[in-house]
């Protein structure tokens, strides 16, 4: 059975056989690995958090309404969401590297055809695509992580591959910026082709073969749609739903109510988010190794009781020197983000490679739906002053604790079902 083929002798990791070429050590190809992995995240991530502070440019030059801007913000992640649901028919029908490279090859494709756009019209169609193929990017991405890695490093390899989240806010994010304050708002999604076709190039020549999922199936009708959709799996995307939802209550808004209610100036925000996502990229690996050493539940379960009292701190945190609130932001959003590294590692054991492709990408769908949908209630439920300050964001940090609650509940009776029916961890 082949998981990964590739030249040169073989062992078997898990269940897949890894090819360990005669110029690497294991180890050296796993972290080649894990780091192409991380540059396909970060080009998508990117692409999806530089389109906001470009509003303004883009509102001026395409002659948009916020209500148009907004539309091209979110028809990436609903877009996302939509394909993630659809790629429950077939993503695990086919080898993982060929869905991978056709996947990015979409994405990158879009992202050209972003830079490209001549209007509103044409750019709304590009993000739409560009969104469709980052989200079953995603899912596909962990699927290779989990097929690939053994259980007991999956945490730690999961957190390798999520820094580039926060490596696209510290690089990504700015660099777009300067890019589009000196060529124009068309720049940024040129470049961001560029470097994702040199990525896409690098996958094609040293990822091997992931295939392993193909042959490992555990009943005849495992490829069935419907093999996915079993309660016990449904609790995985619940939860997965309630932590991001109760971190996108107050994310989006995190920015406005630095300046309008702590006293910050808007020059001062860049050097916050850099702390915050410095903290994260230092933080991520660390998180992964504990839920390797002490297991993704119990570490999911410690992020959401100690992500409560930053969310209560900073929600209501006065007016206060710049110091004071960078090093809470950094406590809030190192806390907050490191909760997805867990979330994922746990969620992705629980079923069985054959499955795993398809069940990530519902997974996928889960997230993006309650980060769009938990940013609309946000919006819902705040308002704001004449002097551009938020009312009712320490309520809403009281429901972001509550949801966080909800959520420990849900892994109690995930991982507890998982117990009473013999689950453990798949290879």
């Amino acid at each position: 059975m082949s998981g990964i083929a590739g030249r040169g002798q073989g062992r078997r990791v898990s269940g897949f056989q890894v090819t360990v070429l005669s110029d690497a050590s294991p180890a050296a190809r796993e972290r080649t690995l894990l780091w192409l992995l991380a540059a396909v995240q970060f080009t998508h991530v990117v692409d999806f958090m530089m389109l906001m502070p470009l509003g303004p440019l883009l509102m001026q030059r395409l002659e948009l309404s916020a209500t148009r801007f907004g539309a091209l913000v979110s028809a990436y992640t609903l877009a996302s969401a939509a394909m993630g649901v659809l790629g429950v028919f077939w993503l695990d029908r086919l080898e993982r590297k060929r869905t991978l490279l056709m996947l990015y090859a979409g994405f990158i494709t879009a992202t050209l055809l972003c830079g490209a756009a001549t209007g509103a019209v044409g750019l709304l169609l590009a993000r739409t695509v560009a969104g469709a193929c980052a989200g079953l990017m995603g899912a596909v991405v962990i699927a290779i992580v989990s097929d690939v890695v053994p259980a007991e490093r999956r945490g730690q390899a999961i957190g390798t591959v999520m820094t580039a989240y926060a490596l696209s806010a510290v690089v990504g994010v700015p660099l777009g910026l300067g890019l589009a304050n000196q060529w124009g708002w068309r720049a940024p999604f040129v470049v961001l082709a560029g470097l994702a076709g040199l990525v896409w190039l690098l996958l094609l020549r040293f990822l091997p073969r992931v295939d392993g999922h193909l042959t490992r199936s555990a009943t005849p009708d495992a490829s069935a749609p419907s093999s996915v959709f079993t309660p016990r799996l449904a609790l995985g995307w619940g939860l997965t739903f309630t932590v991001v939802f109760a971190s996108f209550l107050l994310i989006p808004y995190l920015g406005a109510f630095m300046v309008g209610n702590l006293g910050l100036s808007l020059s001062d925000l860049p050097w916050v988010y850099l702390a915050g996502g410095a903290a994260t990229l230092v933080s991520s690996r660390w998180i992964g190794r504990m839920a390797d050493r002490l297991g993704p539940s119990r570490v999911l379960a410690g992020l959401l009781v100690a992500t409560m009292a930053p969310h209560l701190l900073f929600t209501h945190l006065p007016v206060s020197p710049l110091p004071v609130v960078a090093a809470v932001f950094v406590l809030f959003m190192t806390l907050t983000s490191g909760r997805a590294i867990p979330t994922m590692a746990l969620v992705a054991s629980r079923v069985p490679p054959s499955l795993r492709g398809r069940y990530l990408a519902v997974n996928m769908a889960a997230s993006d739906g309650a980060s769009g949908l938990a940013a609309w209630m946000g919006g819902l439920l705040l308002s704001t002053a004449p002097d551009g300050a938020l009312l009712g964001f320490g309520p809403l940090g009281w429901l972001a604790v509550a949801l966080s609650a909800l959520s420990l509940g849900l892994l109690w009776i995930f991982d507890g079902r998982a117990a009473r029916l013999g689950a453990t961890p798949t290879p």
